[in-house]
């Protein structure tokens, strides 16, 4: 921002809508209001859910206090969106109950957000809703936390991240590099060998797409593996993760810097900088 921007801007609380698809909504939740809550910041949340889906795992008191509905919501404009994951990748998307109402509230969010955070399963409906883009069925859940490469540093939301850095990782498809690489309106930004295409941003920088889950606590992964053991048997073993690849050892966290620096660079940079002060402009 240069110095006659930064002395005459106009300053307001950031809106940032989370739709949380995740089973376990309470502890995602926290994972991303802590990241939405260590930037510069002052932003203003709201939760929201699809009411095609009934929620399992957490109770209809917490959903009717703190999450609206879309109904409640799609007059309003936001600075910024996060879309989650959900464990229902295994399925084709049309065929997920909520998809209908998905996508609805991503045509809705393309006129009424700034930009858009995909993460995970989210990211995967988001571009094949976007952009057509497939995801592909993997021989066995990928689980662990992996090294990536940090393939265009001076990008925005990469300022900072190393060249190498680490995420977790837990989920049964993935994406094609090739199938980014072809399509003129996305960039990769960043990779793994093992765990493969990890962020992909449109060239506007008004839609995010991360199949990883930075937001991760320290337990969150092993707490899926221990889930896991009880309906599937023998589930793949997380790499990189446990120490001495023990699940009764602690894990070790080396993701959080970079956890952090992602969600601060995507409200400073991509939200903060570019989204109008009047969100009507949008």
């Amino acid at each position: 921002m240069d110095e006659l921007r930064a002395a005459h801007q106009d300053i307001r609380p950031l809106k940032i809508l989370i739709l949380n698809l995740m089973p376990t909504k309470i502890e995602t939740e926290t994972q991303l209001l802590r990241l939405l809550g260590n930037t510069p910041m002052q932003v203003e949340i709201d939760l929201l859910q699809t009411v095609t889906h009934v929620a399992k795992n957490v109770s209809e008191e917490h959903l009717l206090t703190f999450y609206k509905s879309f109904a409640e919501i799609k007059d309003s404009r936001y600075d910024g969106l996060i879309i989650t994951g959900a464990p229902v990748e295994r399925m084709p998307f049309e065929d997920v109950d909520y998809w209908r109402e998905l996508s609805v509230i991503m045509n809705w969010s393309n006129h009424n957000v700034y930009s858009t955070l995909h993460i995970c399963w989210g990211a995967q409906a988001g571009l094949y809703y976007h952009y057509g883009i497939e995801k592909r069925t993997l021989p066995e859940k990928l689980t662990g936390v992996f090294r990536h490469k940090n393939l265009l540093p001076d990008h925005p939301i990469m300022r900072g991240f190393d060249d190498e850095f680490y995420v977790p990782h837990s989920r049964h498809t993935t994406i094609y590099e090739e199938d980014i690489l072809k399509n003129s309106q996305l960039c990769l930004l960043s990779s793994s060998r093992e765990g493969g295409v990890h962020i992909v941003a449109d060239r506007e920088c008004r839609r995010f797409f991360v199949t990883g889950h930075s937001e991760y606590d320290r337990e969150t992964l092993a707490g899926e593996y221990h889930r896991d053991l009880k309906k599937e048997g023998a589930p793949p073993f997380p790499q990189g993760y446990f120490p001495g690849n023990s699940p009764e050892n602690i894990p070790v966290v080396n993701w959080r810097a970079h956890a952090s620096l992602l969600f601060s660079n995507w409200i400073n940079f991509i939200v903060y900088q570019h989204t109008p002060y009047d969100l009507n402009l949008l």
